[in-house]
């Protein structure tokens, strides 16, 4: 059963000058995670506040769990939670008022919310710090609060939109722990990120998004065949680049060689694998070229980006900018 369903979505800013979404679609089965992998601007954050019932589409279809967003969205908030680029809590209250407040703010009783409250600090590892001011937690404490806020009612579809941005590497990691604890128990995901790691860590399958639709969809290693195997890299001294791209060129067939003259670095998709590195090798040794490194890469979610869109994760003007726009203007 699909849990989430978007078709054809459309979302414009600035009077239709700015295409947020151009004719997005994508689907969640029951059970799994969906990463939803593109740059800033692509059309993640959009994507989830449609399907949050928080924006409209300009055109298009959206069901959650079975349920119309757009005709009964009062319905879809009963079994949905969201957790944004930036944490939503209250910075002048305690971790377990504002718990307490999102309780009651979802119509529970106090006791349920109280209970409710004292299970999430537990499992997000807040106990301790529960009576302190949220303006003295760190921001992997925020983003982890913010988290267990989303989760006070026990929802069926969990929406994620970059949850790990501004954390550190470890704070990081301890985030992947505990979304990897929320799929273990069932609930159903969509994650949205810039981080290809990520995505290659948490996700069951992945959509690649890029100007507002989908480009891509797979498992990580389908996407990653796509690129083309196993390519050969070869690093030399600025001198030898010209020589050691014939080079590559001779061993790979000559298609879709790079050269990356700052890492002094040039590489090539291979079919033949071990052969082809051990002929490199070889030429390279008949030429008098000393190679500073060399080796078969794996192809990795950063070149599949790359080889899809043509340019890397980062780039592109912050979808939040065209959204504060659009608030600033009513829309």
């Amino acid at each position: 059963m699909k849990a989430v369903i978007a078709e054809g979505l459309i979302k414009t800013y600035n009077k239709g000058s700015i295409k947020a979404l151009d004719g997005l679609s994508l689907d969640v089965e029951e059970g799994t995670v969906l990463g939803v992998l593109g740059p800033n601007g692509a059309g993640k954050t959009t994507t989830v506040r449609i399907l949050a019932t928080l924006l409209a589409p300009d055109s298009g279809r959206v069901s959650v769990a079975g349920i119309d967003v757009l005709k009964h969205p009062d319905e879809v908030r009963k079994i949905i939670g969201l957790s944004g680029q930036y944490a939503a809590v209250d910075e002048t209250l305690t971790g377990w008022d504002n718990l307490i407040m999102f309780g009651r703010l979802y119509h529970l009783s106090a006791n349920a919310a109280k209970s409710r409250a004292i299970e999430l600090l537990e499992q997000f590892n807040l106990t301790e710090a529960a009576k302190r001011p949220i303006r003295t937690y760190s921001g992997g404490m925020r983003r982890r609060l913010d988290l267990a806020a989303s989760l006070i009612i026990r929802p069926k579809v969990l929406f994620l939109d970059e949850p790990t941005t501004g954390l550190d590497p470890r704070g990081r990691q301890d985030m992947w722990g505990v979304i990897d604890d929320l799929v273990k128990g069932g609930v159903t995901l969509l994650l949205t990120t810039q981080y290809l790691e990520e995505a290659d860590h948490l996700a069951d399958e992945i959509a690649v998004i890029d100007h507002g639709k989908v480009i891509a969809r797979g498992t990580s290693d389908l996407l990653k065949k796509q690129v083309g195997g196993e390519r050969l890299e070869i690093v030399v001294e600025n001198q030898d680049l010209t020589a050691a791209k014939e080079i590559v060129a001779q061993v790979s067939g000559g298609g879709g060689i790079n050269v990356d003259e700052g890492l002094r670095q040039v590489s090539a998709p291979v079919t033949t694998g071990s052969k082809a590195l051990i002929e490199a090798a070889k030429l390279l040794d008949e030429k008098g070229i000393h190679p500073l490194d060399i080796g078969l890469k794996r192809p990795s979610l950063d070149d599949v980006f790359l080889a899809l869109t043509g340019h890397v994760a980062e780039e592109k003007k912050d979808e939040e900018v065209l959204l504060t726009q659009g608030r600033k203007r009513g829309k």
